[in-house]
This record gives C-alpha cells, sequence and structure tokens, in this order.
C-alpha cells in the first residue's frame, strides 16, 4: 500500500526503526542476528482438508490508493495459435506479502524471504465483533493474550492471521471507506504486533486493505513491524472456515527481484 499523503512520514520512518526479535530464543527457536526462525516443528497434522485464502485478482479489486492494480491486454490471440496475456500489476493490490524493503532502504525484498516462513502453522485471532461495532477496531495485546489463554503458545515462526469478517465487503465500497469517503478497516496495534515480536511470530495477515487500520495516520505497524526483518499478507480470504489454531498456511510469495512485496496465492492446510 502507498499513499501520497503519508509519504513524507514514511521516507523519515524508514530508515530508523529496525526491531529484532526479542523473545525468540525464549521460546526455544533457533533464531539469530537476522530475526529468522524455523516454524517446521509446529506444523498442523495434515488431514486433506484445503482452503484458498487468496482473493481472485481482477482489475477492480480494492486498492488502497483506489487506483487498478491489475491491467491486461492480449499479447498473442487465439487465431496465432495459442492464448497469452500482457499484465501490469501494482505489487500492492489483491491478496499480496507486503516485504521487509516496503518500509525500510535496505530491508530483504520478496525473494529474499526465507522459505522457511513460507509454510508456518497459522494462529487467527477473531476480532469480528469489535469491527462490527467500530470499523478500525484493532488487534490489541489483550486479544493476544486471550488467544494464548485458550489455545497455548503461539508458535515460532508463526503467521498470526486477523479474523474481522472484512473479506465478506470485498466488492463493495465499505471494504474501504466509510460513508464519508474516509480510509475505514481494522488491523493491528502496533502493541499487539510489538508483543507477537516477542513471541516469535514470523509474519502476520489481515483480511484487510492494510495491516495498519484504516484511520492510521502514521503506519505505526507497517514501520515497525516489516523493517524487523518480518513480513505481512493483506487482503486474506476464507479465514472464517478456519479454526483458532491447527491450520498450515502456504504462502506462495512471488520471487522478483527487488520486489518490496506482491500478490500471492495463499492456502491453508488442516
Amino acid at each position: 500500500m502507498c499513499h501520497a499523503c503519508v509519504m513524507e512520514n514514511v521516507k523519515r520512518s524508514m530508515l530508523s526503526r529496525r526491531h529484532l526479535f526479542t523473545g525468540a530464543a525464549a521460546l526455544g527457536a533457533a533464531s539469530v542476528a537476522s530475526g529468522l526462525v524455523s516454524a517446521r516443528p509446529a506444523l498442523a497434522q495434515a488431514t486433506g482438508r484445503i482452503v484458498d485464502l487468496t482473493h481472485t485478482f481482477d482489475e477492480v479489486f480494492p486498492t488502497f490508493d483506489g487506483q487498478p492494480g491489475l491491467a491486461k491486454e492480449w499479447a498473442v490471440t487465439i487465431d496465432q495459435g495459442y492464448q497469452l496475456w500482457k499484465l501490469t500489476i501494482m505489487e500492492h493490490s489483491g491478496t499480496h506479502i507486503d516485504a521487509p524493503l516496503h518500509f525500510s532502504a535496505d530491508g530483504a525484498s520478496v525473494d529474499q524471504l526465507p522459505v522457511e516462513q513460507l509454510l508456518a502453522p497459522l494462529c487467527i485471532v477473531d476480532i469480528t465483533e469489535k469491527a462490527a461495532q467500530d470499523p478500525n477496531a484493532t488487534v490489541d495485546p489483550e486479544d493476544i493474550e486471550a488467544w494464548i489463554s485458550a489455545n497455548g503458545e503461539i508458535p515460532a515462526g508463526a503467521c498470526v492471521a486477523m479474523r474481522s469478517g472484512w473479506a465478506a465487503k470485498v466488492g463493495t465500497p465499505s471494504f474501504r471507506t466509510n460513508a464519508e469517503g474516509a480510509f475505514a478497516f481494522p488491523g493491528f496495534s502496533q502493541a499487539a504486533t510489538d508483543l507477537l515480536a516477542e513471541r516469535g511470530a514470523a509474519s502476520i495477515g489481515v483480511d484487510t486493505l492494510s495491516l495498519d487500520p484504516g484511520n492510521s495516520a502514521d503506519f505505526a505497524v507497517h514501520n515497525s513491524w516489516l523493517p524487523g526483518g518480518r513480513f505481512g499478507i493483506e487482503n486474506l480470504a476464507g479465514l472464517d472456515g478456519l479454526p483458532a489454531t491447527g491450520a498450515t498456511i502456504f504462502i506462495g510469495a512471488p520471487k522478483h527481484a527487488q520486489g518490496t512485496g506482491g500478490p500471492a496465492r495463499v492456502l491453508a492446510m488442516l
């Protein structure tokens, strides 16, 4: 995501805020200076059920800046013997990855994400009730603590996803803005993602346009989570069909050089 009114703030922030995991060692993870952990020991036992967490990406899928994230034209047509589209894609559109490089001058690009982090235990924090009352509701530390009380510790290397019910709004203006035209959608609070970093999570995901709530003026989560060597996933689908714990997420991140992110195919297996 990118928006002209906050670009100057982003530029000021991206060089100064770099955080590493502080609690991974306490969880017994093999984390070193890069803050990267392996999720392999905590993967779910597969039953064969697969849930698609990816929205179909087209020219009208909502984007942060309101401009189409995809354009396509025929490069070769069937009367020439086969068919081939020419695609023009904005990196941060559709169901997509935010790589560390998105909010830091020298962070890891999307092609540099460790493959161990693309296969991870999935933890889902449900704030649907809060979001129904407040469109800019956030996952807060007490929501993380409640999840831990109910489900046990967050596995090292986990992907922690917010379920707000917002995915059902795709295709309507309210997915992006309120009646007054202001951004309005749920996200994480920085206090919650700071706690997740301490707990050793490797990635976060949301079923909305942004890791930060719509009314954020400073992209606090982007500016703290991503420069710490972690990544995010925006515009997830299908989280309402999954339990709070027990699934493994497969994150099909793109692999283009120097990418700040990009559309991804994301699946969960139970």
